[in-house]
């Protein structure tokens, strides 16, 4: 699908998305617990729906309707493939989950998923005495449980999402455990994945992000449990009301532990003028200068800052490029690329990109089946000189199916070409 972006200017209130990140959480912990939870304002992207089918192959019994999906939780496998589709966390968590059980299960996936390393899987639940194997040191793979808990150590340079699955999984193991974790990033998505645990009655000590002790034997308790707005995808919405228009974003916890809540800073960092409210922020737009930003706890905030850094005046550094490598795509390479050819001067040096804000040239851009570079450069059409045609818009389905709905409702010109 091909999307025309026509310069626009953008006005209005929204609701942020609900958050990716925490509704395959919730999915799982609700699929976990003993008894039915209710989960208010789920996503629905592909990842979460992803998630949701996931749940039912692996026995929950889910009714959606109303704004609320409904899960009664239990292993009840309905099948011995588990369908990760293109999500590396449904991967990552889910297989620890999966080692529970003492099923075999086999998990494929589609898209940029196939080509991630699993290595660190492997490793980490053959540590744990469970049965794993990989041909290839891609998707498939197999596991096969019971997961029984015990010490293990493992690499959190990569992602911190491996540690999110162990975490969930290992409380319901027969033994304790104990995980060493070297070199963490992504601490913000360790932290909302222990608040959730406890909202489900989960308890882990950590010292430090570390060392992480786990009581085994423990219970989820089921609940009513309401998803936060997604930061990711409202840092895309308040980027383009800083840059060309006058937004009021609501839906979104200003006492989120989420990683991408730091937009916040960086926006300050660039002089952008916003307001923040009980139930909302307000952002509008004002002159912007170039800023320096340590992105390494957030990589997914390079889109929108790179937007953001191509309309400051000066040149800005974003640095943590290394964690960009195994995404939807070589995202370091897919930023630069985009942000050349619409006329913006980009380049990195070491692990950090530095770009130099300035007149933005509408052209044809590829997507690369990155629904972050597709949003990125929907924001950066806004200051175009001329229209941005996206192609291979539809990806956005993967974390944030109606922002050019959303988009459109604020007030940006946009088509959708037929090929």
């Amino acid at each position: 699908m091909q999307i025309k972006c026509y310069p626009s200017t953008i006005e209005g209130k929204l609701n942020a998305p609900a958050s990716k990140s925490m509704t395959i959480r919730a999915l799982a912990a609700a699929f976990l617990s003993s008894g039915t939870s209710t989960l208010i304002r789920t996503s629905h992207c592909t990842d979460a729906l992803d998630a949701l089918a996931i749940i039912q192959n692996l026995g929950a019994v889910v009714i959606s309707g109303g704004g609320e999906t409904t899960i009664s939780g239990g292993f009840l496998p309905r099948s011995q493939q588990i369908n990760c589709g293109e999500s590396g966390l449904a991967m990552r968590m889910f297989a620890p989950i999966a080692a529970l059980h003492r099923n075999e299960f086999k998990f494929i996936g589609s898209g940029s998923l196939v080509k991630r390393p699993i290595a660190m899987i492997g490793e980490a639940l053959q540590q744990l005495g469970t049965d794993f194997y990989c041909s290839e040191g891609y998707l498939p793979f197999r596991v096969k449980g019971p997961l029984k808990g015990g010490n293990i150590s493992i690499d959190g340079s990569i992602s911190s999402q491996l540690l999110t699955g162990l975490l969930m999984a290992l409380p319901l193991a027969e033994n304790d455990s104990e995980i060493r974790v070297n070199k963490l990033k992504s601490k913000p998505y360790v932290d909302i994945t222990l608040q959730l645990l406890m909202d489900f009655g989960i308890h882990i000590e950590h010292e430090n992000h570390e060392i992480f002790s786990i009581k085994g034997c423990q219970n989820y308790t089921a609940r009513n449990y309401i998803i936060e707005g997604d930061w990711s995808g409202a840092a895309f919405l308040l980027v383009a009301g800083a840059i060309n228009g006058k937004l009021s974003i609501c839906k979104i916890s200003l006492s989120s532990n989420q990683a991408d809540k730091a937009i916040l800073e960086a926006l300050n960092r660039a002089g952008a003028k916003f307001n923040l409210k009980p139930d909302a922020i307000e952002v509008e737009k004002s002159t912007l200068h170039a800023f320096s930003f340590d992105a390494s706890d957030c990589p997914d905030l390079f889109p929108p800052l790179s937007v953001l850094a191509a309309n400051c005046s000066g040149t800005s550094t974003i640095t943590g490029v290394d964690r960009l490598v195994h995404k939807e795509s070589n995202r370091a390479q897919t930023i630069l690329k985009t942000l050349t050819e619409m006329g913006i001067q980009a380049s990195r040096q070491g692990n950090s990109l530095m770009i130099k804000g300035g007149k933005i040239k509408g052209t044809l851009v590829h997507s690369h089946n990155d629904h972050r570079i597709a949003m990125m450069s929907a924001v950066l059409s806004l200051n175009a000189d001329k229209p941005v045609t996206i192609d291979g818009a539809e990806c956005i389905a993967k974390s944030y199916p109606a922002f050019f709905n959303d988009m459109k409702r604020l007030g940006m010109k946009l088509e959708e070409l037929t090929n």
